[in-house]
């Protein structure tokens, strides 16, 4: 079972990464005003996520990515508060304001494996 969530984690940050260069502009619209190159930043997380979900499937580097996915948890929740903040794209508020906590539920899936 546990590897069951292993495998879950990586393809959820495989998925996550692949979306953004698919739906680039969403991904693009979340991040704050306050972060330069936004469309960098959009690129260069997509490709995290996808280097990090490929990093789940091998034991050698299991722990590294799953330090790197928390990581990168706390490096993107400013996005997910200015989601909020911003009430994206008709997302009901009540739906991110949820949103913000779960990103420790997603570490505590990732430190799992660490």
């Amino acid at each position: 079972m546990d590897e069951a969530f292993l495998y879950a984690m990586a393809i959820f940050y495989l998925t996550m990464g692949v979306m953004h260069f698919v739906k680039h502009r969403l991904f693009t619209s979340i991040i704050p005003p306050f972060i330069p190159v936004p469309k960098l930043i959009n690129i260069l997380v997509g490709s995290i996520e996808l280097g990090l979900g490929i990093g789940l499937f091998f034991e050698t580097s299991r722990t590294e990515a799953a330090y790197g996915i928390i990581l990168l948890l706390i490096a993107v929740f400013p996005a997910n508060l200015y989601m909020y903040q911003k009430k994206h794209l008709g997302i009901p508020k009540w739906l991110l304001l949820i949103r913000l906590p779960i990103q420790l539920v997603l570490i505590g899936w990732a430190y799992m494996y660490t």
